[in-house]
């Protein structure tokens, strides 16, 4: 397994399968054009069964399939039947902003799925709207429900936000174990497609802390050995939630995941500005071994800490101005997979 200048293994990857989203979230994309991938050069499932097999050979066995958003993808249950064909794949996710998931959950699940996350930020349908640009709240309810139903579990994803959703963090927490599934808060982040950022409109962790603690009293941490990127937490029933603070407590030093575009660029982290071609010698010919080689000779050298750096920034602002995003989608979160 290769390891980073930090020790880092590469343990996770992210699939970007469409940079297309159905949804305009505030705090991804929020303006009002975009500048897509061309289709023909995204990769086929063929090819990313392929990588995912390299990058299985090396150690990988964590796979999330994202986009954009992945249900826009036709056909995404073969995709997952085969990777789920992949012996070295262990855990193989799903994360969907929900719009189209009651669709698909029967057939996703049948192709090998193991987990999904759903991306739920309100349970105002006004403020759904207002936060999306699209009046689909009901079918995003009613998948969270779907999928906890047909895969036992869930995880839902929230981002907070002062001004916006920061008042629900206690109604979500209650929706979530009505269906049984683990809320998992998340601080806004300035990556990417986020030109709106502010550092007054982050909810922090010790903020959402606060908030549980004083509605549901002392809230234990959770130990655990696992690289992840929440922080667990039980609440005084039982309850789980998570918190990912990204922003105000970056995770760097234990970060071992990388992501894959949808036209097959391979960015080691979220914020890096840079990524690697893993299409072209693909399509080149390349064979496994030589894309194995070109995995473990980036990784080997790779020491981002993209998050530690932002946080150390007292001038914090916006990463990029619309105008840089047109000129260069592959900085888009919504085009790595965030």
């Amino acid at each position: 397994m290769p390891v980073d200048l930090l020790g880092r293994p590469l343990r996770a990857l992210r699939v970007s399968v469409t940079d297309r989203c159905n949804l305009r979230c505030q705090y991804c994309m929020p303006e009002a054009e975009y500048a897509w991938l061309p289709r023909p050069t995204l990769l086929s499932f063929e090819e990313i069964a392929t990588l995912v097999d390299v990058f299985t050979g090396l150690g990988v066995d964590k796979i999330r399939l994202t986009g954009g958003e992945p249900l826009l993808r036709r056909d995404l249950p073969e995709l997952v039947r085969q990777l789920a064909a992949n012996p070295n794949v262990k855990d193989l996710a799903l994360t969907t902003n929900g719009v189209l998931l009651s669709d698909h959950v029967e057939a996703l699940h049948a192709a090998g799925l193991s987990r999904v996350t759903l991306s739920l930020d309100t349970l105002r349908p006004d403020r759904f709207t207002a936060l999306t640009r699209m009046s689909l709240h009901a079918q995003v309810v009613q998948s969270a429900r779907d999928a906890a139903r047909v895969f036992g579990s869930l995880k839902i994803d929230t981002v907070v936000m002062h001004g916006v959703n920061d008042d629900e963090m206690v109604d979500l927490v209650e929706f979530g174990r009505s269906i049984g599934a683990e809320v998992r808060f998340i601080e806004y982040m300035d990556v990417g497609g986020a030109t709106q950022w502010s550092q007054e409109k982050v909810v922090s962790r010790e903020e959402m802390l606060d908030r549980l603690q004083r509605r549901y009293g002392p809230v234990q941490p959770i130990e655990e050995t696992a690289w992840a990127p929440a922080d667990r937490f039980r609440l005084p029933d039982g309850t789980v939630v998570g918190i990912i603070a990204s922003t105000t407590t970056p995770f760097c030093r234990t970060c071992d995941r990388a992501r894959l575009t949808a036209d097959g660029v391979w960015f080691t982290c979220l914020y890096a500005k840079n990524g690697i071609d893993l299409r072209g010698p693909l399509r080149a010919g390349a064979t496994r071994e030589e894309l194995a080689a070109r995995l473990q000779a980036a990784w080997s050298i790779r020491e981002d800490r993209g998050a530690e750096v932002r946080a150390a920034d007292r001038e914090r602002h916006a990463l990029l101005a619309p105008a840089d995003l047109k000129k260069q989608p592959h900085l888009e979160m919504h085009t790595r997979g965030g």
